[in-house]
């Protein structure tokens, strides 16, 4: 059965401070960039059946690094939660205010719903599911965990649960007919 490989874009300047980069479009630092180049190196010439990237310039520039061999399709769908109010801001900073405050639980003032997202990542999965072999998924940290949630059949708010780091390959597939994670978070080495 076929696999998807969830690539999570490489490095910015705002993933390294630990800013919440939402919508934001920044572009990957020169170590993203590098790290983009060796997920293309992890992705070992594999051919998609399709690849689907969020249209955000640094999940672009990883993809365009990364050269995945398939037909590449941007869909809005990929993008990474709105935080609304807290979009560019610290976790620390947010506690200040909001103490203990997780995305997961407290969502965030004017932004997505973790319903929202999941939402999106559920439209991601069945199109992954339609296409005729692997697929590719080039875009963002929570996205790509509350997808992962979602494909498990679990409630998205368990993407807590799955650590995600920049320029990351991870990939969901089956045993026999069950949603099952095959590989998580292997780093790409320069």
């Amino acid at each position: 059965m076929p696999e998807l490989w969830l690539i999570r874009h490489g490095e910015t300047a705002w993933s390294q401070s630990g800013k919440h980069t939402g919508r934001t479009d920044v572009p990957l630092s020169e170590e993203g960039e590098q790290r983009a180049a060796a997920l293309g190196r992890l992705l070992g010439g594999h051919e998609f059946a399709l690849v689907l990237c969020s249209p955000l310039l640094r999940a672009r520039e990883t993809c365009r690094i990364a050269a995945p061999r398939g037909p590449v399709e941007l869909d809005a769908d990929l993008l990474e939660w709105d935080y609304g109010q807290y979009e560019g801001l610290l976790t620390a900073d947010i506690r200040k205010s909001v103490p203990g405050w997780t995305v997961w639980r407290d969502g965030v003032p004017g932004g997505e719903t973790i319903a929202d997202v999941a939402h999106r990542a559920s439209r991601a999965i069945a199109r992954a599911r339609a296409a005729e072999g692997d697929v590719a998924i080039f875009a963002h940290g929570h996205f790509l965990r509350v997808l992962a949630a979602c494909w498990l059949g679990m409630a998205p708010e368990m993407g807590a649960h799955f650590a995600l780091g920049t320029a990351s390959l991870s990939k969901l597939g089956y045993e026999r007919e069950t949603p099952v994670i095959t590989g998580w978070n292997q780093s790409s080495e320069r």
